[in-house]
């Protein structure tokens, strides 16, 4: 890709959308690209391309001509610079509204898709702290500012945060973060003090050594904390007095952690995990379900919206006694065992064998007895003998990665012809893709964007297809 460096100008040009990246876009009378730094929709600026890209250009503004209502200050000091909340400069309603524009944008033109209703898109309360789980990178090698640079003054370069974006060895030291709820904050700033203080050292990622690699922490709506420390390397003394120290300072703490992972890279999912302190797990309520979330656990990340996300699956199933479930990419089944009380009974498919197990711990605590759970790669196992197994389902739940559905996974969907099936995405273009192989014998009843992460371009939508009458 072309990364030609430039000095090109262009006079009010006003915004009219903003991408993933949070920045704004704008079409020039020739019909140029612009992806500008720092502007939202509605704003009309005069701006300097100083980079070219295949198909557009990167740009700044050099002077606001005018100013967008949408506009809002970042409550944040890291924004711009962490890129965790890349619309944090988008006001929560103007967020709301392009996530909205992006989905329907998506199902109408990739999916060719008529969509007999489209429902408003649902928002949060609070479109901060709604995080239940935050994982930190501790690095010798923080990312600096420029001001620190210019400062004739030694500086410390350990650093615990996120990773600057398209940076994997730079880490933005993070001091509030306004993503989780505290004590997060306060946990996060005391182990990195404590760390500094008696002189640990930080993971480098180039050399790979040090001792302090990451940081876990997730909480419930209940108020109980995990943490997890992960280690680079074993240090008995060093370790015990460290989780002591958090032990003492944060005695409420639920469940302390630490694993010793010396492999090229982060993941803790083949990982032995160690309890310093209370228990493995950290308990999570949905209505009357509790849900055990151990540190390997898939949870949804925003578990208010979650609760609506599944009423809105509810809703859309239509559910009664008799009816038999598949739920797609069940994870840990929490939609499975939300929903198995209004029918005849569940089957959970999931090829994370770890998320099965926690589906089968949960089932049990919950004394749900109807649903069942089997491992297994989808476009495997999802075939004649699972559904000769299981029995016909006249309801399916797909819920699967960004990357959408398996070709095979939509061919055993048009081959089982369930009455219904609800369609979960986190990515509205994949959903668009699978749904245009299904409208075969599919019709598109109803469709609702639901938002679980404020201050970014992320969306979930859910759908609801029917099989057409001439397919019945």
């Amino acid at each position: 890709m072309s990364r030609k460096r430039i000095d090109r100008q262009e006079k009010a040009l006003e915004v009219i959308d903003i991408n993933t990246k949070g920045m704004g876009v704008a079409k020039s009378v020739e019909g140029a690209v612009y992806f500008i730094k720092n502007v939202v929709p509605g704003d009309i600026v005069d701006i300097r391309a100083y980079k070219k890209r295949r198909g557009y250009f990167e740009a700044e503004p050099i002077k606001w001509i005018k100013t967008s209502p949408q506009r809002t200050n970042p409550i944040c000091k890291h924004f711009g610079i962490c890129g965790g909340c890349k619309w944090q400069h988008l006001s929560y309603e103007g967020q709301l509204s392009f996530k909205e524009k992006g989905v329907i944008h998506n199902l109408k033109h990739i999916g060719k898709l008529n969509i007999n209703k489209i429902l408003p898109i649902v928002g949060v309360e609070n479109p901060f702290f709604y995080r239940n789980k935050m994982e930190f990178s501790f690095s010798n090698k923080r990312w600096l500012l420029s001001s620190e640079i210019e400062e004739d003054t030694i500086i410390e370069r350990r650093g615990l945060g996120f990773h600057k974006p398209g940076m994997w060895d730079k880490v933005v030291d993070i001091n509030q973060c306004h993503l989780q709820a505290n004590p997060s904050n306060e946990i996060r700033n005391a182990i990195r003090s404590y760390a500094l203080e008696k002189k640990l050292a930080f993971f480098d990622p180039h050399e790979q050594r040090g001792f302090l690699r990451t940081l876990m922490i997730r909480n419930t709506l209940a108020g109980e904390i995990m943490v997890l420390i992960q280690f680079y390397r074993e240090d008995k003394d060093q370790r015990e007095l460290l989780l002591n120290f958090i032990q003492k300072r944060f005695p409420k703490i639920v469940s302390l952690l630490y694993c010793i992972n010396s492999k090229g890279n982060d993941s803790i999912y083949d990982q032995k995990i160690y309890c310093h302190r209370g228990k493995e797990f950290i308990t999570e309520y949905l209505d009357d379900l509790q849900f055990r979330i151990t540190a390997k656990s898939f949870y949804q990340t925003n578990p208010k919206q979650a609760k609506i996300l599944y009423d809105i699956a509810k809703i859309f199933t239509q559910l009664r006694p008799k009816d038999i479930v598949y739920d797609l990419y069940t994870g840990t089944g929490t939609i499975a065992l939300y929903l198995a009380k209004y029918c005849n009974k569940v089957i959970g498919i999931e090829s994370v064998s770890e998320a099965i197990d926690s589906a089968k711990v949960n089932a049990k605590i919950n004394k749900i007895k109807n649903v069942s759970f089997e491992v297994g790669d989808m476009k495997y196992c999802f075939n004649d003998e699972f559904i000769l197994r299981h029995g016909k389902a006249n309801i399916v739940i797909t819920d699967p990665p960004r990357n959408g559905m398996h070709a095979d996974v939509v061919k055993q969907l048009l081959k089982l012809a369930p009455k219904r099936i609800v369609y979960i995405s986190c990515n509205s273009s994949t959903q668009a893709r699978d749904l245009e192989l299904m409208k075969i014998k599919y019709d598109v009843l109803i469709s609702q964007a639901v938002d679980m992460f404020p201050q970014t371009h992320h969306v979930e939508n859910v759908v609801l297809l029917q099989l057409n009458r001439n397919n019945e």
